[in-house]
């Protein structure tokens, strides 16, 4: 989500404890402070009063055991939802996007390579490939109307862009169709219209078009109100490049030369039978997949063909891979990352920096650190320069093992037309969004802490 649905910018988020769940001292959860001081701090005038107006959580409700869990709203009856797109200032015009047309696909690009989201600093931008953008938008069973874009019609430029596609999220015992609400970006020259509250509506009333009444979407920003806050981790593969860039800085008392030596990896996977997953393998990873995220609070209900469209390997797209077995030639360990580079600004020596986001992993017979060691050795050998990983499943048990730090980016997840009665640790969310939207950056105080690791 843009910053145009809220005045708030992204809130900092306490401490951390053993098991995930983000507290602060006084003992509440980081959802529950968050709501505390975003009520404090504003005026009436600067409350969220878009979203105040959406069956969504409010921050008002936040701890209130009575309320609740499921849908907020009851469905409409179809006949009564509108019928015709919402009104936009006069200048510009709806346009469905066809995402399988070279030209539609080439001007969404531009539009996100210009104008998505950036850090707070504006030293790097998102750059979706244009390969990402169909795999991320044309999912089994999407809707082309759900691709949502606005333009001027003078000069017919595409000037803003929402989406959706359907997926089907599992919350408790219940699996529920929703809408993945998802890139939406507004050209840095009109964010004082207003258009994204406008947007958001318009996207919403097309999925109710289509008899969906929920959806799932994450925001580097705090509305009302998260059912989870995870933070990014971040593992170098290119210590000197990311120094050179400013994504992290040398530490107190380390070389260039000791940074490097701290993050090198092996040549090859450790791990026997670890290899790059193939179309026979869709059901067996399928059935790994399904077993491991039935133990998450929220998670995605895949089957073969998600399995097949979101997790087999697409060149510069996802990665993913199997473990199998030299003796009986079972399938025992997944893992997965997708690709997601940023446009490096403003640097004389580099344009593009190349990122690995862990996705979804399943580990039953190999440890989670040795395989996800060793898919950090297969980005490295792609030329990867950083790999990135939430907090969330059970990452948190090899991210300081394996090197990550944490960064300075959070990342709020929500649902539309759903109440869960309390915040979610991180441990018990098994739902990862494809279309990251908050820019995050290595923590510089994290190079010397990790040096330790050298003596």
């Amino acid at each position: 989500m843009g910053d145009d649905t809220t005045p708030m910018g992204e809130s900092s988020v306490p401490n951390s404890n053993s098991d995930g769940n983000v507290t602060t001292e006084t003992g509440e959860s980081s959802i529950e402070a968050l709501a505390r001081r975003i009520q404090e701090s504003l005026t009436v005038e600067k409350r969220h009063k878009f979203w105040e107006t959406q069956p969504v959580g409010q921050f008002k409700d936040v701890g209130d055991g009575n309320l609740p869990e499921g849908p907020i709203e009851q469905p409409t009856p179809l006949s009564e939802v509108k019928q015709e797109p919402y009104t936009l200032p006069e200048a510009y015009e709806w346009v469905t996007c066809d995402m399988d047309t070279k030209e539609m696909c080439d001007e969404v690009y531009k539009l996100l390579a210009n104008n998505y989201v950036e850090d707070d600093e504006n030293m790097f931008r998102f750059n979706y490939s244009k390969d990402f953008l169909q795999w991320a938008l044309r999912p089994p069973g999407y809707y082309k109307s759900w691709h949502i874009g606005v333009r001027v019609k003078a000069s017919r430029k595409l000037v803003a862009f929402i989406t959706g596609v359907p997926a089907r999220i599992r919350v408790r015992g219940d699996v529920i169709t929703m809408a993945e609400v998802n890139f939406l970006c507004v050209h840095k020259k009109l964010r004082s219209k207003r258009l994204a509250p406008v947007m958001i509506k318009e996207v919403t009333r097309r999925v109710h078009l289509e008899n969906i009444w929920h959806a799932a979407y994450t925001a580097g920003v705090v509305i009302p109100t998260p059912i989870a806050t995870c933070q990014y981790w971040h593992r170098s593969l290119n210590p000197k490049k990311l120094i050179d860039v400013g994504f992290s800085r040398l530490g107190p008392r380390m070389t260039m030369s000791r940074t490097i030596k701290l993050y090198k990896l092996p040549d090859s996977p450790v791990t026997p039978g670890f290899r790059k997953m193939e179309l026979r393998d869709v059901p067996a990873v399928t059935r790994l997949v399904r077993g491991y995220l039935s133990q998450f609070v929220v998670a995605p209900d895949f089957d073969d063909n998600d399995v097949e469209h979101w997790l087999l390997p697409k060149e510069n797209v996802v990665d993913g891979y199997v473990v199998e077995s030299p003796v009986t030639h079972e399938i025992t360990d997944f893992c997965s990352f997708y690709t997601l580079p940023s446009t490096i600004l403003g640097n004389p020596n580099y344009s593009t920096l190349k990122a690995a986001y862990s996705y979804y992993n399943v580990a039953t017979k190999t440890s989670l650190i040795q395989l996800m060691n060793d898919a950090l050795i297969v980005a490295k050998k792609k030329d990867y320069d950083v790999f990135n990983a939430l907090d969330i499943m059970e990452n948190e048990s090899f991210l300081k093992e394996l090197k990550f730090g944490p960064g300075d980016g959070k990342l709020h997840y929500y649902l539309y037309n759903y109440r869960l009665r309390n915040p979610l640790k991180t441990s018990e969310l098994g739902l990862v969004v494809s279309a990251i939207i908050v820019v995050a950056r290595l923590q510089s105080h994290l190079l010397p802490a990790a040096a330790k690791g050298l003596r």
